[in-house]
């Protein structure tokens, strides 16, 4: 099988800046699915929202997912954080690769995510709707998880440094 390391975890968890540092140090490919989301639809995520509705994003989303866990490279994917809504993507993270949540406690989350601009989901109480999200994803990203790394307190260089070692994968380029 393809090397592959997925992280999951909420918005605000360091998916992107995470997934981008560890691709960079294994040499592998990178791909953020919110971002490919976008690229691909030529829409923001607050504009697919707003035009097409939730649902449709989620299409999105997994179509993007999909893609990302079907090529033939080694490769971080930054899934992203409602992909775990879905059973049948569960089901193809559990199947696609060395799966990492990035868990951080809603209070964390909440102050990264600041105002919310951007993020549709967390409206007029963005700490609140933190707090709602994670109660209903946190058993969700745990099914799906090879491994856990809690990163309230740590930087990006060290949350790398405990993703590469939880997924075997050291400081290098390979199993």
């Amino acid at each position: 099988m393809v090397d592959r390391l997925i992280l999951v975890g909420m918005m605000g968890a360091g998916k992107t800046t995470v997934g981008r540092l560890a691709a960079e140090r294994l040499g592998w490919g990178y791909l953020d699915s919110d971002t490919q989301v976008m690229a691909d639809t030529g829409r923001t995520v607050p504009e697919l929202f707003a035009e097409r509705g939730e649902d449709a994003f989620r299409a999105e989303e997994t179509r993007v997912l999909v893609g990302a866990l079907s090529g033939d490279q080694p490769v971080v994917v930054s899934a992203a954080g409602g992909v775990v809504l879905s059973e049948a993507n569960r089901n193809l993270l559990a199947g696609s690769g060395t799966v990492v949540w990035l868990r951080a406690n809603p209070a964390t989350l909440a102050g990264r995510v600041g105002s919310g601009d951007g993020r549709p989901l967390l409206g007029e109480d963005p700490a609140g709707a933190m707090r709602e999200l994670d109660a209903v994803r946190r058993p969700l990203y745990a099914s799906v998880a090879a491994a856990v790394v809690d990163v309230d307190d740590l930087a990006p260089t060290e949350v790398v440094d405990r993703v590469l070692a939880a997924a075997g994968l050291g400081t290098g380029g390979g199993r």
